[in-house]
């Protein structure tokens, strides 16, 4: 047995999976519905749309197949996702990568496998639409647009669940999805005994953007800032608009000096953005973060009206 690899965009891929709150939720008609198609159509016994989390693949949807997840390192749609094409195993006892996979020697004895990647907008894959049988068997062209146009239904309904988390103008997460992420995110430091560092960031003038030069270029305004974060802050850093002209940033396993380096780095940036960009006006922010010590046990939201109240102490003291 072969175990799959892991994907080069993995930690970016279990940031988006987390924000979609999907895993072990309830089951649903949407998802329930394309599952029952798929095994109709083909004559499969088994159909699933499953979604690779960091060590299970669990099951949004299934037909035929009563368990609801099975480990990471025995899965077939754990191979599926690393390539961007339908995933076609004829005969698993006749490929060396799961000949002797427990799936295959026991229940539900795989032999014929056919999964298609599910993708996010961002381009990451959260699992597979596929199809199973104990018998094997081979899949002709139509047969294989049809599973291909089955998973783009799939990826029609987690995209949206995906809008629920995401801020449209930007692509950035928006407030539920950053309160998901960022839980998470706190939880695991505190498993690890390591600090974190949350950032409030409000754009300062923005309202005479829009007033002198439109809703159209106060949009540009808010989309660069939102790309000025996603390009200074580490990959493992969760940033969020959370409404208006407010974003938030989420600086995990970090101390003072590190976020007042961060701090002073981003403010290069914007300096850089505001000459080259030259659109008539400067982006300018204030900012006040809270640090949360590894034994603190303050949730996010605590952590956010901190950060606010210092924001706004910094904002009180400016107009002094």
């Amino acid at each position: 047995m072969i175990i799959p690899q892991i994907p080069p965009d993995e930690a970016q891929r279990l940031e988006t999976l987390r924000a979609l709150k999907i895993l072990d939720s309830a089951p649903e008609e949407r998802f329930d519905r394309l599952t029952r198609m798929a095994k109709r159509m083909f004559g499969v016994p088994i159909s699933l749309v499953s979604i690779v989390d960091s060590d299970r693949q669990w099951f949004k949807s299934a037909q035929g197949l009563d368990a609801t997840e099975t480990p990471r390192d025995i899965s077939f749609c754990g191979h599926a996702i690393l390539g961007d094409g339908l995933f076609l195993i004829p005969n698993a006892i006749e490929d060396e990568r799961f000949q002797d996979n427990p799936l295959v020697t026991a229940a539900p004895n795989i032999r014929f496998y056919a999964g298609c990647p599910l993708r996010v907008g961002s381009g990451h894959k959260m699992g597979t639409l596929c199809l199973i049988d104990d018998k094997p068997r081979e899949m002709d062209d139509e047969d294989k647009q049809l599973l291909r146009d089955l998973a783009v239904m799939a990826e029609q309904e987690i995209a949206a669940l995906q809008l629920a988390t995401l801020d449209e103008l930007t692509a950035i997460s928006n407030r539920r999805g950053f309160i998901s992420l960022a839980t998470h995110a706190l939880a695991m430091c505190r498993r690890h005994g390591q600090s974190a560092t949350l950032v409030f960031f409000d754009l300062d003038d923005f309202k005479p953007i829009n007033d002198t030069f439109g809703h159209a270029e106060g949009d540009i305004a808010l989309i660069a800032f939102a790309n000025l974060l996603r390009d200074n802050f580490r990959d493992s850093d969760v940033f969020a608009r959370m409404g208006g002209d407010e974003f938030v940033a989420l600086l995990t396993g970090t101390g003072e000096e590190y976020v007042q380096q961060v701090l002073e780095s981003f403010q290069r940036a914007v300096d850089h953005y505001n000459t080259e960009a030259a659109r008539g006006y400067d982006l300018k922010y204030s900012a006040g973060y809270a640090i949360r010590k590894s034994d603190d046990s303050s949730d996010i939201e605590a952590l956010l009206a901190r950060a606010d109240e210092l924001l706004y102490e910094q904002k009180k003291g400016r107009k002094r």
